[in-house]
């Protein structure tokens, strides 16, 4: 708070002299007259933006200082204060009430924001070098404006798929959703996901804050499954919404770059018995250094009726959370993704996911993709099985 700031100031004046008090006061209170010249916000809000320290405290300072403060500062009782440090400067009920009430909840999680994420102490963001920035727009001078189509997760196509174990019984502990009568699958596949975003509120909170609108799409196609018409097997959908921050700290050697809050949905939109779905709300932790990035994603399940519930064992084996790490060298990207039940014995289950992408011929760009566990679509959530696939990638995850 700007009254703590000016608490200090008086208090780090009990090392200065007495003769010298009435040097310092016409300092100050030229200071101050400049500050008050220079700066007349209309809200808390407005300061956020100004560049340079001290400049934006001086900006603070107008809106929030009391218009006592501001009017009356006598030099006589300025000298008094200096000459008697632990003495505070009274403030009436009513000044305080009315300072209360004139800073809204809006402007106050505004003003912690920018304390937090703009602290000089902690390292810049470099926005040139910077993985998450050039996807999230963290930065000021990364962002973009609302509305523009951006890429999101990985867009490719993989001609080949190939799995080591068919999933020809479909099952569920819902027994609406368990499927009796045998698939008829071919162990060679086609799988390609697209993926995109758009930011549709910027600069929620000051400079900070952006509303992110999602849609993933991925499907496993039998495409050389000539006999039963070369069907799709299984198309996942994923629309989301994400509420993402730009953060500045510093943890075992990663800096902390982002945060957020994400309402997922995803579902297979199939009929019973092969109806699969759930929502889940996630925490988005975004770290990187250099030429290396990680994502980790706690979530929690929002429940469903039991009679309507698809899946209710879904967590179980497709996680409540993952963790993917991505790392750029001579022109490869290397990524890879990790995901438990965080639980014990027979609700022990989780999965990885290795992708490797290379360059071909201009952006021409290859993929390996290899995987390992419980889900790797919805309507294998509780099938574990080794997913090998080739083909080309059009966007990676940076």
């Amino acid at each position: 708070m700007p009254f703590k700031a000016i608490g200090r100031t008086y208090q780090a004046l009990r090392f200065i002299p007495v003769l010298g008090g009435g040097l310092l006061c016409c300092s100050m209170s030229f200071a101050e007259e400049k500050a008050s010249e220079n700066f007349h916000p209309t809200s808390g809000q407005a300061c956020a933006g100004v560049i340079g320290d001290s400049d934006r405290l001086a900006c603070y300072d107008s809106y929030f200082k009391p218009k006592q403060l501001q009017d009356n500062a006598p030099l006589n009782a300025l000298t008094e204060t200096v000459a008697q440090p632990n003495q505070t400067m009274p403030l009436s009920a009513t000044t305080v009430e009315k300072s209360t009430e004139e800073v809204s909840l809006k402007e106050k999680l505004t003003r912690s924001l920018h304390y937090i994420y703009s602290n000089d102490a902690r390292q810049p963001l470099n926005t040139q070098n910077s993985l998450l920035d050039s996807r999230w727009e963290l930065s000021e001078k990364s962002k973009l404006g609302t509305w523009n189509i951006r890429g999101y997760k990985p867009i490719y196509a993989l001609p080949i798929f190939w799995t080591s174990n068919r999933n020809v019984y479909p099952s569920s502990p819902n027994p609406l959703n368990t499927v009796t009568e045998r698939q008829d699958l071919n162990f060679t596949e086609s799988k390609f996901q697209l993926s995109l975003k758009t930011k549709a509120w910027e600069n929620i909170f000051g400079d900070n804050g952006d509303l992110w609108i999602g849609y993933t799409q991925s499907s496993r196609w039998q495409v050389y499954n000539a006999q039963n018409s070369r069907p799709f097997r299984e198309t996942n959908y994923e629309p989301e919404a994400s509420l993402i921050f730009r953060t500045n700290y510093n943890l075992v050697g990663l800096d902390g770059r982002l945060f957020g809050v994400t309402f997922n949905h995803q579902s297979n939109g199939r009929a019973d018995p092969f109806s699969r779905s759930w929502n889940r709300v996630m925490l988005n932790f975004g770290f990187e250094r250099d030429n290396f990035a990680i994502m980790v994603r706690p979530w929690y399940r929002i429940p469903e009726n039991t009679r309507d519930d698809n899946n209710p064992d879904i967590e179980n084996y497709m996680g409540r959370g993952d963790i993917t790490a991505f790392y750029r060298v001579n022109d490869n990207d290397f990524s890879l993704m990790l995901r438990h039940s965080l639980r014990t014995g027979d609700a022990s289950h989780g999965a990885v996911q290795f992708d490797w992408t290379f360059p071909i011929k201009g952006k021409l760009r290859g993929q390996i993709q290899y995987f390992s566990g419980y889900g790797e679509s919805l309507i294998d959530y509780n099938h574990r099985a080794n997913y090998i696939g080739v083909g080309v990638s059009l966007m990676d995850w940076f």
